[in-house]
């Protein structure tokens, strides 16, 4: 059973080096942007991970973005990352793990999308790699149909895809792979095996990191508002950091 608003009025235990940290980005260590081109990545961010990762060693990025985006916006090289909700996953040791999505259905879906593209053009349609995208932030009268159209052309691929809700985005992703494996993963290999999990996120696709944590006895903690199966909650991205800069005190 979830949880609602109500119950989250406790903020997670204060924070130590000796914990394993898993963190969502978008939402989470930074505000969520009209386009996911547009989100700005401050100097003071990137401090904050080089820190939190000199003090614990066992930091990780779990993301929704592909990691050459992560690469590209947060320039933290020691930092191992896991992009497409799971699909993707560099290691500390930095080796790339990739969990590949069928190129026939993948294409097959864009090729349907194409004249709803056309027809609302503040729709934008989000090719990760691995997976498709499909926002409506710009034109939010058209969840409906959006994720309509979406589950039904996913529902074709017979198992081999299905649908990650976000926030003002649907998307056609490989079945069996989520932020909850890719934490699993991470927490079998060093430096984060044997640690207290935690991972932070904000969003529907946050969800399956929840569960794991739970499930492994660490510590979920949600971003902002809606219901969650996470124990914790900050109320913000300023939470979110000012929270993890305690990691580094004392």
């Amino acid at each position: 059973m979830e949880n609602t608003q109500e119950e989250f009025e406790n903020t997670p235990p204060p924070p130590s080096a000796l914990w394993a940290y898993f963190l969502d980005v978008d939402g989470t260590l930074l505000d969520i942007a009209e386009n996911p081109n547009a989100i700005k990545v401050d100097q003071a961010l990137l401090q904050l991970l080089e820190r939190l990762h000199r003090a614990s060693g066992a930091v990780a990025l779990i993301s929704g973005r592909a990691i050459s985006d992560l690469d590209r916006r947060i320039a933290t090289p020691r930092l191992p990352r896991a992009g497409q909700h799971g699909l993707e996953r560099r290691d500390a040791a930095g080796r790339l793990w990739l969990h590949a999505t069928p190129p026939e259905a993948k294409e097959r879906i864009r090729d349907a999308l194409t004249p709803l593209l056309e027809r609302h053009p503040g729709l934008l349609l989000e090719d990760k790699g691995l997976t498709l995208a499909l926002h409506y932030r710009q034109e939010p009268e058209l969840e409906g149909l959006v994720n309509e159209l979406m589950a039904r052309l996913i529902a074709e691929s017979d198992g081999a895809l299905v649908m990650q809700k976000g926030k003002c985005v649907a998307e056609a992703k490989p079945a069996n792979f989520d932020k909850g494996t890719a934490i699993e993963e991470y927490l079998s290999e060093a430096p984060f095996k044997g640690r207290t999990p935690v991972f932070i996120g904000d969003d529907l696709n946050d969800e399956h990191g929840f569960a794991a944590i739970n499930r492994l006895g660490g510590i979920s903690v949600k971003v902002g508002e809606g219901d969650s199966c996470a124990t914790y909650r900050l109320p913000d991205v300023a939470a979110v950091r000012n929270w993890l800069a305690g990691a580094m005190e004392g």
